[in-house]
């Protein structure tokens, strides 16, 4: 049996992923709709490739035949989960992917109780979205139980990939997003500010939509979530900027702009700037008596990470460790899970 179908390899994740995989011993199976990109990157590794696209359901299933898992790194997964998600529930093949979309996870979430029965996990972000601030969030949780309250924040060192940029761009006006009540609710685009030390002296980090809005509530019962990042004052300045040209920013001819330029750009990070970059991470909780934890996160750089920790877990389920249904990381593999990575380093300062 194949170890894994890999699907978006011929994208800058999924080309940095195979590789990591073979050097690891895993030999997945190479897959994504474009058969020439896909092949050349299967012969230069030696791997069995397929090429089909997502939205013919019988190539799909059978793209995943003989697979234990897929780890899906085609995106935005707003468009591309569903039928891959679909296939999985189909065919009885477990299900990763590395979305940081809070749609997406609210969608998967509400297909736990199908996955369960069809025996099949779904763990949507198993890259640094959302790997290392939900390790965090539930590290957080076991400090201080009475938690109600969880501020999560992060910066990196390096810039983004092309699919990274498309996601950012498609979502431009739609606004930020935060939990209260434990129900995830709108705030407008770069909602509020703070200041968090990440460990060399504090920063202003701005509020965004990120993925942990949705799956920390999952991993904790936090019913208040708000997740910050450290965004320059020129992107800043924008993302204020969408609160009133929001439509603007999604109009065709305005997309269409956007993507030339994403395309016109370097796929993602240099290896250079991958091995000598960094993710920090913060993370604070508080309940009603006022009681408070903070800890933080020091990782490898956050592509880098991504493949490190999905092909962990992609290890684990080919290991058998697996739970059926819709899963978090740290409800699948613990709180401490994020430790078991080479070079993450977490600090309790609070």
């Amino acid at each position: 049996m194949a170890d894994f179908v890999l699907y978006g390899a011929n994208g800058y994740t999924g080309r940095l992923t195979a590789r990591m995989a073979v050097e690891r011993g895993l030999r997945p199976i190479l897959a994504g709709r474009n058969a020439a990109e896909v092949g050349a990157l299967a012969a230069e590794l030696g791997l069995e490739h397929r090429a089909f696209g997502l939205d013919d359901a019988a190539a799909v299933d059978a793209g995943l035949a003989g697979a234990t898992v897929v780890l899906h790194c085609a995106g935005p997964f707003a468009r591309t989960a569903k039928p891959m998600v679909d296939a999985c529930l189909r065919t009885g093949v477990h299900y990763l992917d590395i979305t940081g979309e809070i749609e997406v996870f609210e969608a998967l979430a509400r297909r736990g109780a199908a996955a369960e029965k069809a025996g099949v996990m779904l763990l949507p972000g198993s890259g640094f979205d959302v790997v290392p601030s939900d390790c965090l969030a539930a590290h957080l949780k076991e400090r201080l139980p009475t938690a109600t309250r969880l501020t999560l924040a992060f910066r990196g060192t390096a810039g983004v990939s092309r699919g990274t940029a498309t996601t950012m761009a498609e979502n431009l006006g739609r606004g930020g997003a935060v939990r209260r009540g434990g129900k995830i609710v709108p705030v407008p685009a770069a909602w509020r500010t703070r200041e968090v030390d990440f460990g060399r002296g504090p920063v202003t980090v701005t509020t965004i939509p990120w993925g942990d809005v949705s799956t920390a509530f999952y991993s904790t019962s936090i019913p208040e979530i708000e997740v910050y990042t450290r965004v320059p004052d020129g992107a800043r300045r924008m993302m204020v900027a969408t609160r009133h040209l929001g439509w603007l920013m999604a109009s065709g001819p305005v997309q269409k702009l956007i993507q030339r330029r994403i395309q016109a750009a370097p796929a993602g990070p240099t290896d250079e700037q991958r091995a000598t970059g960094a993710s920090y991470l913060w993370g604070e909780v508080e309940d009603a008596h006022g009681r408070r934890a903070c800890s933080r996160l020091r990782t490898p750089e956050g592509y880098t990470l991504t493949a490190m920790t999905s092909l962990a877990i992609v290890q684990r389920v080919l290991d058998g460790d697996v739970h059926p249904g819709f899963r978090t990381p740290s409800l699948a593999y613990g709180a401490d899970f994020i430790l078991e990575i080479e070079g993450v380093k977490r600090e309790d300062v609070g």
